[in-house]
C-alpha cells in the first residue's frame, strides 16, 4: 500500500492503524480485531532494522514481550519493519525463520506469527488479484498472537472457518476501485 519507506515511527504507526480500522475492521476481515483495537491491546513496534537477522533478533524480544504480559494490557502485536524484507519473495521466506525461533523459543501452541504485506500474493494467484489485499499492509507487518486469544474468538464466532472465503468475497464487491477510495494511489 505504501509507495515510500518512512522511518519515522509515529508515521508507520498511524498509517498502520489507519490500514487496521479502515480494511481490518472496517471491512470486516477479521471480526476480533476491533475488541483488541477498542480495548487498546494492540502493541505497534517499528523495527529499525534494516537486515533479516536484526529483526529475527527483535521478533525474539517481541514474542518474549507477549509471552510475559497480561493480555489485559497486550493481547497482539504488530510487529512493523518498513526497512527490510520489502520484496515479498524474501519476506515469506523468512517467515520459516520466524517459526524456527518460535519452536525454539518453547512457544508453539502458545504464540503464532501471521503476515501481512504490501506485496501480498497469495499461490495461484496473480499479483493485482483483489484477493491478495486481505492479506495487504502499509508496510512489511509480523502479527503476533496468542493462540489462547484465538481460541475464544473462534468459539465465540460461528463458522471461523469461513472468514476466508467471506473476506474475499468482500473485496471483490469492493474491487481495485472501493480499495482506491479507501487507501488512494499511490497507496496501492
Amino acid at each position: 500500500m505504501s509507495a515510500t519507506t518512512p522511518t519515522d515511527a509515529d508515521t508507520v504507526i498511524a498509517t498502520t492503524r489507519d490500514w487496521l480500522e479502515k480494511a481490518v475492521i472496517g471491512l470486516n476481515l477479521c471480526p476480533f480485531a476491533k475488541a483488541v483495537h477498542t480495548k487498546g491491546q494492540v502493541r505497534y513496534v517499528v523495527s529499525a532494522a534494516v537486515e533479516p537477522e536484526a529483526l529475527l533478533q527483535e521478533l525474539q524480544r517481541e514474542l518474549q514481550h507477549l509471552a510475559e504480559v497480561d493480555p489485559e494490557q497486550t493481547d497482539t502485536t504488530l510487529l512493523i519493519h518498513p526497512q527490510v524484507l520489502h520484496d515479498f519473495l524474501d519476506f515469506n521466506d523468512f517467515l520459516a525463520s520466524a517459526d524456527a525461533l518460535l519452536a525454539e523459543m518453547g512457544l508453539e501452541g502458545e504464540l503464532q506469527v501471521a503476515s501481512f504485506h504490501p506485496q501480498f500474493q497469495f499461490a495461484g494467484t496473480e499479483p493485482d488479484d483483489i484477493s491478495n489485499y486481505t492479506n495487504r499492509s502499509p508496510y512489511p507487518t509480523l502479527h503476533l498472537l496468542r493462540e489462547a486469544s484465538l481460541d475464544r474468538a473462534v468459539e465465540a464466532f460461528p463458522d471461523a472457518e469461513s472468514i476466508y472465503e467471506r473476506n474475499i468475497e468482500t473485496l471483490e464487491r469492493l474491487g481495485h476501485e472501493g480499495w482506491d477510495a479507501l487507501f488512494p494511489p499511490p497507496h496501492r
